[in-house]
Parts: C-alpha cells; sequence; structure tokens
C-alpha cells in the first residue's frame, strides 16, 4: 500500500521565485510517485506581492499532484506555517520546507528511504549554505552553542526547518506542544521517537533576499531560550548571591575601618560604583522576570496560533 505524504511549503513573499519552486519539487516528486501518494501544502504567510495569486495558479493548472493552500489572514511567523501545515495534514509523514529551493527537494527521496528503516524523525542538517557570509555562519554557530548551553538539551548545530515527522509525532505536535512561543526544529528533538539526521548544503536563493535577518535569529533565540530553559532563572540567583556576598564584605569593611581604627572609612567612590552596579543587576534581573512573565502571559491568553483566511484545493 501507497503511503501517503504531505510536503509542506511555507511561503513569504516568494513570488519571484515560486513557479521555479513547485517546478523543481514536482520533477522529484514523479520521479518516486510510484511508491507513495504526494500531496503539497502551501501556507502563505500572509505575503504582500502576488504570492498567493502565483499558488493559486498552480492549483488550477495542476492534474498530476494533490495541491492544497492555506493563506493566513496576516503575517504570523514561519513557525506557525509550519504548524498551520502540520495542523491540515493527515499524511503518514510530513516534510516541511522553504519555498526558496534552498532546501533541496531532490533530498526527499533520500528522507523517505530512512523512513523504511523506522525513523519517525528526519532531521536535516545543513552542511554549508553557498549564500551565507562569514558573519552569517558565526551568528548561526553562536545561536546554537548558546541554546543548547542554556536550554540544557543538546541540540542538533546545524538543523533547520527542513526536516521530516511520522503521522504519529505530527500527532503529539498537534496536541502537546501548543506554545505561543514555539521551536518546532528543537521540539522534534526532545520528544524522543526513533530519530536521525542528513547532510544537505542549501543553495543560494532563486531569487529575492533571505527573510532571516540578524534581528530575527536574535529574537528566534530568545524564543528558544524561554521556551526550553528556566537556567536564566537560575542564573540570576547566583548573580544576586554574589552581588549580596559583595555587600556583607563591603559592610564588615567598613565596620571594621570605623570600630578598629576609629575613622569614617572614605568610600564615596566605592558606594558610587556598589550603587552602580547594583542597580544594573536590578535592572537585568527585572529584565529576565519580565520576559519570563511576558511569554506566560501570551500562554495564558491562549489566542489563536495563526488565523486561516482562505483555503482551496485541487481535484487531483
Amino acid at each position: 500500500m501507497k503511503k501517503n505524504i504531505s510536503i509542506i511549503a511555507s511561503v513569504y513573499n516568494e513570488q519571484e521565485g515560486l513557479n521555479e519552486f513547485y517546478s523543481v519539487l514536482k520533477s522529484e516528486l514523479l520521479k518516486i510517485n510510484e511508491n507513495y501518494n504526494f500531496e503539497v501544502i502551501f501556507v502563505n504567510d500572509g505575503s504582500k506581492d502576488n504570492s498567493q495569486k502565483i499558488i493559486n495558479q498552480i492549483i488550477e493548472n495542476e492534474t498530476s499532484l494533490k495541491i492544497k493552500s492555506i493563506e493566513f489572514s496576516r503575517n504570523f511567523g514561519h513557525e506557525a506555517a509550519m504548524i498551520a501545515g502540520i495542523d491540515n495534514s493527515e499524511s503518514d509523514f510530513i516534510i516541511c520546507m522553504d519555498a526558496d529551493l534552498q532546501h533541496p527537494p531532490s533530498k526527499i527521496e533520500d528522507m523517505l528511504a530512512e523512513t523504511e528503516k523506522s525513523a519517525e524523525i528526519i532531521l536535516m542538517n545543513r552542511t554549508n549554505r553557498e549564500d551565507q557570509k562569514a558573519m552569517g555562519k558565526l551568528s548561526s554557530s553562536l545561536f546554537y552553542k548558546t541554546v543548547s548551553f542554556l536550554s540544557g538539551h543538546r541540540f542538533e548545530p546545524n538543523a533547520s526547518d527542513f526536516f521530516l515527522i511520522s503521522k504519529d509525532v505530527a500527532n503529539v505536535l498537534r496536541n502537546n506542544f501548543r506554545e505561543r512561543n514555539r521551536f518546532l526544529r528543537g521540539y522534534i528533538q526532545i520528544i524522543g521517537f526513533n530519530i536521525t539526521s542528513l547532510d544537505y548544503v542549501a543553495s543560494a536563493r532563486i531569487a529575492g533576499t533571505s527573510n532571516y535577518n540578524f534581528k530575527k535569529l536574535f529574537k528566534l533565540a530568545f524564543t528558544a531560550i524561554f521556551a526550553f530553559s528556566e537556567k536564566p532563572l537560575r542564573i540570576s540567583v547566583i548573580i544576586s548571591m554574589l552581588y549580596f556576598l559583595f555587600s556583607i564584605i563591603l559592610i564588615i569593611v567598613s565596620l571594621v575601618s570605623y570600630f578598629l581604627e576609629n575613622k569614617i572609612p572614605s568610600g564615596y567612590t566605592t558606594i558610587i560604583i556598589s550603587q552602580s552596579i547594583g542597580f544594573a543587576i536590578l535592572s537585568f534581573l527585572i529584565a529576565i522576570l519580565s520576559i519570563y512573565f511576558g511569554k506566560s502571559l501570551s500562554e495564558i491568553k491562549d489566542r489563536p496560533i495563526y488565523i486561516i483566511k482562505n483555503s482551496k484545493t485541487n481535484e487531483a
């Protein structure tokens, strides 16, 4: 019996390269469709260009593959787009990828081959990116090292949002991992199941510029850290204890100088420095607590992860 496979393609302002992406994807899928039933789910994450128009044209013209379109009411983010695709798939296996050809469709056959060996989660580790500059590689490496250190989990250092999960894994994500602050590529590495990884080289984008910049990477790092770890809170406690110890020592030195040497210690500069450090530490600790509070508040509100404006499919 053929297995059903869903390909989830996240789309955000990809009008220049969307047709080429689908052409390459379709070519790869038709090579192996004797063994699988494929559907392609385009998730339009609030694109401001003509991406949705192109997706609609693909749906209208396609007769060989089943195509589904999910259009968000606004931009909810890449993580939300992947979740929406997973929520709207009933296939045996789901593959998430971007629609810019940096996640090579040619690797899909290798990924599916691993499922025949009982793999339920397949991570795709990017070994190189043709259009990435040295600063981008450094920030990416620093990102994974920081997240791994603060979270207490060892994440694959080059894992990407190009991955495969089984139906059982998808059910876990649908039912148990519904946080508004998400790090999907991290979730699938900590939930168990049979997991393996493959390597790939990310080609240069076929068109346009990357939607991921340093600011978004920094924001993703914060989301990952505060979603997986309470270590920043424990570090805050340690810093507080160290400053408390420093204050005690300063008090003892001052009292000894006053009572034993019978003089008032001249410590105006020391006092100013001590107070400045104290207020800086206090502000830092309040900032950490505020971030945790803000993240918790967004979960308590229980607002939707995404809102679907339109959806459609063909009859292939």
